[in-house]
Order: structure tokens, then sequence, then C-alpha cells
């Protein structure tokens, strides 16, 4: 995990702490996955469809993200 990666998931560990306690955590791996997924799809920006759409939403979700 890149450096740039691994601060994103220490805050999101340090989100989960107030907005997700009764979510599972995610564990490294997990959270680099939907991280890579997550990023790739804010680069499209106003180009997603309305599945990536709804799946950026559930992403920013899940990572506790604005």
């Amino acid at each position: 995990m890149d450096p740039a990666a691994h601060k994103r998931f220490l805050d999101y560990r340090e989100r989960h702490v107030y907005f997700g306690a009764q979510k599972k955590r995610l564990d490294a791996a997990e959270f680099a996955k939907l991280d890579a997924e997550q990023r790739t799809l804010e680069e499209l920006g106003d180009r997603r469809t309305d599945e990536e759409e709804a799946r950026f939403v559930e992403l920013c979700a899940i990572l506790f993200r604005d």
C-alpha cells in the first residue's frame, strides 16, 4: 500500500470509530480494493453512468467520505 493509500486507510479507521461502530471494519486488503474502485469512479466525474454513480455513492458511504 502506497503512503497516500495508507493515510486514507488510517483516516477511514478513525472515522469508523465515530460513524461505523455498528458496521464491520474493513481490513487493509478490503479497504485497498474499495478505495481503488472509488478513486477510479471519482476520476470519471460527470461521465459516470447511472450505475457507476450509484456504486460511487455506495462506496463513499462505506468509506465514510463526503
